[in-house]
């Protein structure tokens, strides 16, 4: 689990992520459309395995993946050092250059200021 994962393969965790264990069937399911061919879903399923992000149960013909790693932990370690490299470890920064491209709303701003009230609490 050295690198980043792709778009696409992000795409893909995100959904498993959320149905916590699934086959290759209902993660294409749960992607938009246009929908990826089922072959491609199910090989990227498996190099992600093979990355060490998914685990998997066999089933026969068939497998049911799991994350090897949780959204969370996948932050920490990929996410959280690009913004520190972009944003100076400043979340200040990190919300203004949101903000200014219109791309948070009020309400999210209320709701970021929410969570650092409740963080400060504690």
């Amino acid at each position: 689990m050295k690198k980043r994962l792709s778009e696409k393969e992000e795409a893909l965790m995100q959904v498993i992520w959320r149905l916590e264990k699934a086959f290759a069937k209902d993660v294409r399911e749960a992607l938009p459309n246009p929908k990826p061919h089922i072959n491609t879903v199910a090989t990227t399923m498996r190099r992600l395995a093979d990355k060490g992000f998914l685990i998997y149960e066999d089933f026969g013909t068939t497998y049911r993946y799991s994350a090897a790693i949780s959204q969370k932990e996948y932050t920490n370690k990929f996410v959280k050092p690009l913004l520190t490299r972009l944003f100076g470890n400043s979340m200040k920064n990190v919300v203004a250059f949101f903000a200014e491209q219109e791309e948070v709303s009020v309400e999210e701003l209320k709701e970021i200021v929410k969570m650092i009230e409740k963080k400060n609490r504690k």
